[in-house]
Parts: C-alpha cells; sequence; structure tokens
C-alpha cells in the first residue's frame, strides 16, 4: 500500500512539475534501510550525498563541483551533522519530478544533538548541539503541508498534492524573459552585461543560446567545467571552455583566442581581481550569476564589483525554467534558510529608537530576528547559510537593533573574542598553536607585536548595517555609540574589514585605530583585509596605540607590497633594532611567525647585517617572487625555501648580537615544548 502510494505521489508531481522535500527521522540503521526502499522503488539518478561514503555518492563539500548537472532525486545524509550550505546546493541540482530525502536524527532529540557540521562554522573544537536552527527547521516542516515527513514508529505524513495543472518542460527555444534579454544582448556593440537571478531560472540555457547564435565561437569560463555543461548544450559546440587560470594566462602570453563575446557562468564564485582582468579584455562580455542562496557570494557580485564597472547593462530572470512555479522545495528551503533578504521601505523622517544589548533574539523576538538577519545578509558582500547557523547557536554572541515600531532600521551583530591564557596567547604569537575563533584577537597575537594581545577581551563587531532608506543619516554611527556606552568588561571594540575608503572613514569617524592591514588581496573581495581597534580600558588604548605605532613604523616596507596608498602617515627614519625587534625576529627564525607579519624588524636587520643572506634580500631587497629565488638559488620549493629564510635570520642574529639570539633561541623552544 505504502509502494504504490509513494509512487503514484511520484508520477503526479512529475507531471505538475514540481519538487519535494521527505525527511525521514530515527535511528540511524532504521533511516538508511527507508532510504534505500525508495531508491528500489523510484528508478532515478538517486545522488547520495553524505561524508560516510557511498557507493554512488559524494561528501557535501564536493557538491560545488556538480554545479551545472540536473539529478533526479537524491539523498541527503544528515545524521550526524547538517550542511545547509551543501543541502541548497544539492536542491539546486534536482530535475522536476525530484523527491530530496533527509535523513535525519530521531525527531525528539534532533535538536539537541551534537551536529558535527558544526566545528566548521561555529570555532568550537567540539561539535555543538545547534537548538534554535534546528528547532526552526522542524516547524517551519511540520507547518508546511507540502513536506513529507517518515518518522520512526509512526505512519508517514505524505503530502495531498493539491491539483495543479501539468508543466511542459521548456522545449530549447527561448522562452519570453530569455528572448528578450537575447534580444538586447545581441543589439550590444560593446560593454558588460549581467543576467542574475535564482537557480533553476535558464541563466546558463541564454548564455548558451547566445553563444550558439554568435558569428563566431564564444569564449566560456566558469569555476569549473561541469558548471557549463547546460551552457554547452545550448551552444552546440560554438562555445570554446577556457578556464579561468588558463585564459589569463593566455591573456598574459597575448595568445587568447579572438571572440565576439567572453561568458562567465557562475561569475560570483570567482575571485573579483580575476573577474576585472577577464572583462578589460573583451569588447563584448556575458556575467551570469546566481545573486540568491547557498553560494554566498552573489550579493557582493552586485555591491562590489558590479558597482565598479561602468555602464553595465543588467538583466534578470524570474520564472522557473527547469521546475514549475511554486515549486514546494524551493520554497521551503527560502523559507527556512531565509534567501528573501528584501525589506519593508521605512519613513525616512523617523527616529529609530535603539534597543539594549541582547544575545537570544531568535529566542525571544525570532520576527525581528529575521528582519535583522535579512538587514545584515543583504548589506554584506560575503553571505551563505553557515552565517545564519552561526548567528542562531553559536555562544558568545551580542546584537543590537534599532527598530522603528516592530520594523528594522539598523543592526550590529557582535561576536566576544579574546581572554585566553598567557601562555596560549604567546603560542599564537609564536605560530605554534591556532585555535579556532577569536578572529582579531589571534591576528593581534599572530600578526601584531604583542605576545599577549589574545589575553585582552574585545567585542568584535562581525556586521554592521543600516536600512537602505536611513542610510547616510547617522544611524550607524549611533549604534557604535550604543554599544562602547554598554560594552562593560571589554577592553576594546573591533572590526576586520575589506578596506576601502569609505569604509574605514566610517570606521575612523566612530573612534577606531588603525591597527593592521594585509600584505595581500583577498580572493573574495578583492581588497586588502584591514583591522581596527577602539579602546575601551587602559590595556586596550595600550594594545591600540602600540599597534597603531608598529604599523605606521613598517609602513615604508608594507607599502612596496602593496598596490594602494596606506591611511596613515609613515615613519622613514627609524632603522633601530628594539627590543620588540628582537623578540618578533626570535618569533620568525625560531618560531612560525609567518613572514608577512616581519617585514618591519626584518628589514631593519637587513640595514645592520653585513651577511650576504641571498633568500632573505632577494625578496625583501629585489622583490623578486618566491619561484624566481627557488630557480636562481636551487631551493626545492616554498617550503623549503621558508626554511631558508628563518635560517638566515638566525645566522643575521648570531651576528649582531650572539648572547641575545641564544637567549632569544632557547625561550622560543621552550615555547614550542608547552
Amino acid at each position: 500500500m505504502l509502494d504504490s502510494q509513494f509512487v503514484a505521489l511520484t508520477a503526479k508531481q512529475a507531471r505538475q512539475g514540481h519538487r519535494r522535500l521527505l525527511i525521514i527521522s530515527g535511528d540511524s540503521t532504521w533511516t538508511e534501510t527507508r532510504a534505500l526502499s525508495l531508491i528500489d522503488l523510484l528508478p532515478g539518478d538517486w545522488l547520495w550525498v553524505s561524508n560516510d561514503m557511498q557507493e554512488r555518492g559524494c561528501p557535501p563539500g564536493a557538491l560545488k563541483t556538480l554545479l551545472g548537472r540536473e539529478f533526479l532525486h537524491a539523498v541527503f545524509d544528515a545524521r550526524h551533522g547538517l550542511d545547509v550550505q551543501a543541502l541548497a546546493a544539492l536542491a539546486g541540482t534536482l530535475r522536476a519530478g525530484s523527491w530530496l530525502v533527509l535523513l535525519a536524527p530521531a525527531w525528539e532529540r534532533w535538536a539537541h544533538f551534537p551536529d558535527a557540521d558544526s566545528p566548521r562554522w561555529s570555532d568550537s573544537p567540539q561539535p555543538i548541539p545547534t537548538p534554535l536552527f534546528i528547532e526552526r527547521f522542524q516547524h517551519i516542516a511540520l507547518q508546511d503541508s507540502r513536506c513529507a515527513r517518515w518518522l520512526q514508529g509512526e505512519v508517514p505524513a505524505l503530502p495531498d498534492i493539491a491539483t495543479f495543472p501539468d508543466w511542459h518542460a521548456a522545449s530549447g527555444a527561448p522562452l519570453e524573459q530569455q528572448n528578450a534579454i537575447l534580444t538586447a544582448l545581441r543589439a550590444m556593440e560593446s560593454g558588460v552585461a549581467v543576467v542574475t537571478g535564482p537557480r533553476g531560472r535558464g541563466k546558463s540555457a541564454l548564455a548558451g543560446m547566445l553563444a550558439h547564435g554568435a558569428p563566431r565561437a564564444a569564449l566560456v569560463t566558469a569555476p569549473t567545467r561541469a558548471a557549463v555543461d547546460i551552457l554547452a548544450q545550448y551552444a552546440q559546440g560554438n562555445g570554446i571552455f577556457i578556464a579561468p587560470d588558463r585564459l589569463l594566462t593566455m591573456l598574459d602570453d597575448d595568445c587568447a583566442p579572438a571572440a565576439d563575446w567572453l561568458i562567465v557562468d557562475e561569475a560570483a564564485a570567482l575571485p573579483l581581481p580575476q573577474l576585472r582582468r577577464l572583462i578589460s579584455a573583451f569588447a563584448r562580455v556575458l556575467l551570469t550569476t546566481t545573486v540568491q542562496g547557498y553560494e554566498g557570494t552573489g550579493r557582493g557580485f552586485l555591491l562590489k564589483f558590479c558597482a565598479g564597472v561602468s555602464q553595465l547593462r543588467r538583466f534578470s530572470l524570474g520564472a522557473p525554467v527547469r521546475w514549475a512555479e511554486n515549486d514546494p522545495l524551493e520554497r521551503l528551503l527560502d523559507n527556512i534558510l531565509l534567501f528573501d533578504d528584501s525589506l519593508p521601505p521605512l519613513p525616512e523622517e523617523i527616529t529609530p529608537v535603539i534597543d539594549e544589548p541582547q544575545s537570544a533574539p531568535w529566542r525571544h523576538e525570532p520576527a525581528l530576528a529575521e528582519s535583522a538577519w535579512r538587514l545584515l545578509s543583504g548589506a554584506h558582500y560575503r553571505t551563505s547559510p553557515l552565517d545564519l547557523r552561526r548567528m542562531m547557536d553559536v555562544p558568545g554572541q551580542r546584537f543590537i537593533f534599532a527598530r522603528h515600531n516592530n520594523a528594522i532600521a539598523g543592526a550590529l551583530w557582535l561576536v566576544d573574542e579574546g581572554g585566553l591564557a598567557p601562555e596560549l596567547s604567546r603560542a599564537v604569537w609564536a605560530g605554534v598553536r591556532r585555535p579556532r575563533g577569536n578572529l582579531v584577537a589571534q591576528s593581534l597575537a599572530a600578526h601584531g607585536g604583542a605576545p599577549l594581545a589574545a589575553t585582552l577581551r574585545g567585542q568584535r563587531v562581525s556586521r554592521i548595517a543600516v536600512h537602505p532608506d536611513l542610510q547616510r543619516r547617522g544611524l550607524g554611527q549611533r549604534l557604535l555609540s550604543r554599544l562602547r556606552q554598554r560594552a562593560d568588561g571589554y577592553d576594546y571594540l573591533s572590526v576586520s574589514f575589506g578596506y576601502t575608503g569609505e569604509l574605514w572613514r566610517f570606521w575612523k569617524r566612530a573612534g577606531f585605530i588603525l591597527v593592521r592591514f594585509g600584505s595581500h588581496r583577498e580572493a573574495s573581495s578583492g581588497c586588502y583585509a584591514a583591522m581596527a581597534l577602539l579602546p575601551l580600558t587602559p590595556a586596550g588604548a595600550r594594545l591600540a596605540r602600540g599597534e597603531h605605532r608598529r604599523l605606521r613604523r613598517d609602513a615604508r616596507w608594507l607599502a612596496d607590497w602593496i598596490d594602494e596608498p596606506l591611511p596613515l602617515k609613515y615613519w622613514h627614519d627609524d632603522l633601530t633594532l628594539n627590543r620588540a625587534d628582537w623578540r618578533e625576529l626570535a618569533g620568525f627564525a625560531y618560531g612560525h611567525r609567518p613572514l608577512e607579519a616581519c617585514l618591519g624588524s626584518l628589514q631593519r636587520m637587513l640595514a645592520h647585517c653585513s651577511l650576504p643572506l641571498q633568500a632573505l634580500r632577494s625578496r625583501l631587497e629585489q622583490h623578486l617572487l618566491p619561484a624566481e629565488i627557488c630557480a636562481r638559488y636551487a631551493i626545492a620549493g616554498r617550503r623549503a625555501l621558508l626554511a631558508a629564510w628563518r635560517e638566515e635570520t638566525a645566522q643575521a642574529m648570531r651576528q649582531l648580537a650572539p648572547t641575545c639570539a641564544r637567549a632569544l633561541e632557547q625561550r622560543l623552544n621552550q615555547l614550542k615544548k608547552r
């Protein structure tokens, strides 16, 4: 009887063009047996996603390699942990008529079950229960009459499939929205166009249609070759795929093929510097990307990339192509993962009320917390479902909301950091320990000049956002002011951000002091990482002043590594090797501190040392690349080169101050043994 019900339901949802979630919850053996019985019953691909590899499956982390492919039916194993980003990615690969079967722990214990996926995003060394997210997941699933549930010991709760018209799959010809965009694209003589939309809207198909109609073969690139399978079907042989790195090399060598179009599929998944280089080399460029969902890059694509491209043509696709409208699976996951970041408008003349800091808004004011999430995620350049899980269940967080009645006007998301034991902080400084979490606190120790920096307690501003209708009216500064007034028990406030002049002006107005500036652009944002502190106690003030002074002292050499003006005054004439320099040199020579964290001390050492130190001088004085140094001096790779740099530093220290060098070496060796 049950088998015939599943067969009938599957046939009916296939005719309707819909997909559904089936949650199978119980003990591990029972849930797996039920899933295998469905696989035997219903024909399909049945991709099995699990860290416990099945013959037909793949681990959750490998799902990104399947972008652009389609499957009929799948099983997602969440018995030990729920990777929601992979779950949403899997849903995006399923064809109309599919079941997405979710294997879950026993229903009544699930919310209190330690989630094996949590250490990846919670900064906890051990799995933690995630009750707020799981309880919300369960509540939404129970309220959705189109979600199927099969709980151990109970009769399956199967959906009563409403009457919908039969769905007809796309014939391969352009649909109305696609046709309008194709007409506009073909009329473009030059420029950059971007087509955005949720999964399953036919973006890749549209790109393939454009390639098929081009006089010459289009150049196609994407994060993976598998991502362009659908595009290639529609291009019908008139597209040449070249991986991004290879295409950039060909451009540098001036040997890239001529093409009427460069098409970049899933463009938001590529680093922004790569995209900028690619679009500058071709007269006509089409970028397609998903701006809503699990990738965590699409919103940043609009904020950081599209905003910087002049005369950009923007198009969007809204109607689904690969499944029917009002798809139950898409609707359910959108609700659970809050993929819709739209906000209601607010009147400009209001003066929002700012709350006191609170730690559990998802428990006490879930509707306001959801609105705050939409605001924070929509304003940030990189957001994924993992951030939602982090916001809901990670300990040591605080939130401050600005509200107008029950509407969100602004939000601050804060994370507690620091308070490490002195020996652990010293080990972080030396590079021999790197415990999870404490982004700024650990960076101050690992890259800064204060071995005890991570012992101080800080509150990091993880995110801050103001409603678009109320921006540039000082509300963000008011939120920070309230935070400063209520941050009792902390030594400093901190922020880590992708540096832009506009962002730094905002933080500087709030009283923050710049203490770190990265030496490499981040792949995701294309910006240099910057960190700043706002002192709250005398100890916090000493740390901030000391790190800012160190940054100014080293800035003349850091400037050689970056292609952006540093927003501070340099100290040009200080070549003295002080006590802090010697300590830092020892951390590099005898510990594991990175070269970039010791640039100033190493440069001052080279100014005093008469030894040849060929590997170090080649990098720091002649600015040769690591590969060039390895080739010149027959050094076997980067690891051996780093070892050579450390040994040359030790040689220089022994020449300049042998007694001091021996004492520092002994101290570092003792630290490494603890």
